[in-house]
């Protein structure tokens, strides 16, 4: 047999495997199948037609944001709106009919915008349940008083909604990423100790905006925590050292009441971070004798509102993958002009500080940049930005700002 022929007999095998496999799963089991078109008969409205493949008789392992493991079971329901595109959302409830997909592990109803109701109460009764997404919607009233018993999740996120109430005391038995949800008290309870009883085994904890007080020093004992945001809380005191976390990922602990004058060691010694994010946290730190512990793989740094001095073009430099820099409100001196734009870099915010030299044309490449109330000098580049994102600095001159002087 000739390589020609080999290779259309192996194709030819392919095919017939792939469609042995299709024929052997023809339709979804029909508890899913009807937990799923009882979801899409409580939407009223799907101007973009998120659902259009989902149809009586088809294989439902194949309708959009459906996956099937094994082959016909679906185990992960992702039926996410667009905040960028308006047309796609959907307006309506979520049925309680999605009971009936007792494989259901994950379920992310996201930035739908219109979906309306209360708490979902079938979450309850899904027992492989780990991850729930329903952010970005309608949902109001209070959290059930039992949300404590959804101890298997590994995640809940629930901001942009309209909850209200206080957090129930029994969410403080298992993971309880509760993200933004402004209509909730802030509130653990009667107990501010509450988030003490969360489990070794968290992943993911988002307190954003929860005016805790204190930071429980039990976070020292969240051995396998990946992202912690702490952010726009009211957090004073000292805060636990988290150097057990070898593999943290994302922190973030902006603007809160901290002192920390200096950046931990252990904030930055894991070789897997790329977000670290420290606004008013009450840094007073020199960027020339700062050196980063870890990698340098970076794709997001908020330094700012801080009293950083010094300059950051030395560790800036040498970071590749980095999207994000921030570091406006601080003391930062240094020449623009040395600083290096990587090409991944997207958002630069430098505004208010002691920023001196000429801005070079690479910053026509960024999508979002913020250099006022600096030192600048020179005529400036050609940019597609307003006015303000060069005001306050007095000899700069060219379009948009003034002519320069002949």
């Amino acid at each position: 047999m000739n390589s020609c022929s080999f290779t259309l007999f192996i194709l030819g095998a392919i095919i017939f495997l792939r469609c042995l496999c299709f024929t052997g799963a023809a339709t979804c089991h029909p508890d899913d199948e009807a937990g799923l078109l009882g979801f899409k008969s409580s939407i009223t409205k799907d101007p973009s037609d998120i659902l259009s493949s989902w149809k009586k008789g088809t294989n439902c392992c194949f309708w959009r944001g459906i996956i099937c493991f094994p082959r016909d079971r679906v185990t992960q329901l992702n039926v996410n709106g667009d905040v960028y595109l308006g047309l796609t959302f959907l307006s309506g409830t979520i049925s309680p009919m999605l009971a009936k997909l007792q494989h259901l592990e994950g379920i992310y109803l996201t930035s739908l915008r219109k979906i309306a109701g209360p708490f979902p109460q079938f979450l309850f009764r899904l027992p492989k349940l780990k991850y729930v997404s329903i952010q970005g919607n309608l949902l109001s009233g209070p959290l059930p008083a039992n949300i404590g018993e959804l101890s298997q999740l590994k995640t809940l996120v629930i901001e942009g909604n309209l909850f209200t109430g206080q957090i129930p005391n029994s969410s403080g038995n298992f993971l309880r990423p509760l993200h933004r949800s402004h209509r909730l008290s802030q509130s653990l309870g009667n107990d501010p100790r509450i988030f003490i009883k969360i489990q070794g085994a968290l992943h993911i904890g988002s307190l954003q905006e929860s005016v805790l007080g204190v930071v429980p020093m039990s976070f020292a004992n969240l051995t396998k925590l990946i992202h912690l945001d702490l952010s726009q809380n009211l957090l004073t005191g000292p805060l636990p050292v988290l150097k057990s976390i070898a593999v943290i990922e994302s922190l973030d602990l902006s603007y809160n009441k901290f002192h920390l004058k200096t950046i931990p060691k252990w904030m930055t010694s894991s070789p897997f971070i790329y977000s670290l994010k420290l606004a008013k946290c009450g840094i007073k730190i020199s960027l020339d004798d700062w050196k980063l512990a870890g990698t340098y793989y970076y794709v997001s740094i908020d330094l700012s509102e801080n009293e950083i001095s010094g300059s950051p073009v030395r560790f800036l430099n040498q970071m590749k993958y980095l999207m994000e820099f921030r570091a406006a409100g601080n003391k930062l001196r240094f020449d623009l002009g040395k600083l290096t734009f990587v090409e991944t870099l997207g958002i630069l915010d430098l505004s208010r500080n002691l920023i001196f030299g000429k801005v070079p044309a690479t910053v026509a490449g960024l999508r979002t940049l913020n250099v006022s109330q600096n030192q600048l000098c020179g005529k400036l580049p050609a940019t597609k930005f307003p006015a303000s994102t060069f005001a306050g600095n007095d000899c700069l001159c060219g379009s948009p700002l003034s002519p320069c002087k002949l």
